[in-house]
């Protein structure tokens, strides 16, 4: 596994979605339902500069090791969230799939 391409993949998947809680209906009705419609600014922000960093992180190591584990800390919460409001499995992989990215981006970058 080329782990360059899980860093780009995983960076550029964040600012994608990062952005998109700034302007996409969908994202903004998701962050109600979720319970954090104020935070969805806030999260968006970590979130672009979450996959810029990870994307940065290419060339700056300790860059990558603090923006996977923020990631790591990010994901988990987000699983936490979705069980909570009872989602079912099919909308929770997607944050269970970024887990593991992340720690396989961290675990490589120590």
């Amino acid at each position: 596994m080329n782990l360059t391409l899980v860093i780009m993949f995983t960076g550029v998947s964040f600012i994608i979605y990062g952005y998109s809680s700034f302007i996409s209906r969908r994202m903004k009705l998701e962050y109600i339902r979720w319970g954090y419609n104020g935070q969805r600014k806030i999260v968006g922000s970590l979130q672009l500069l979450g996959g810029i960093g990870l994307i940065l992180g290419l060339q700056i190591d300790v860059l990558l090791t603090t923006t996977s584990f923020c990631f790591i800390m990010m994901m988990t919460m987000a699983i936490f969230i979705r069980i909570k409001i009872k989602d079912n499995i099919i909308d929770i992989l997607p944050a269970i799939t970024y887990l593991f990215l992340s720690i396989l981006i961290f675990y490589n970058s120590i």
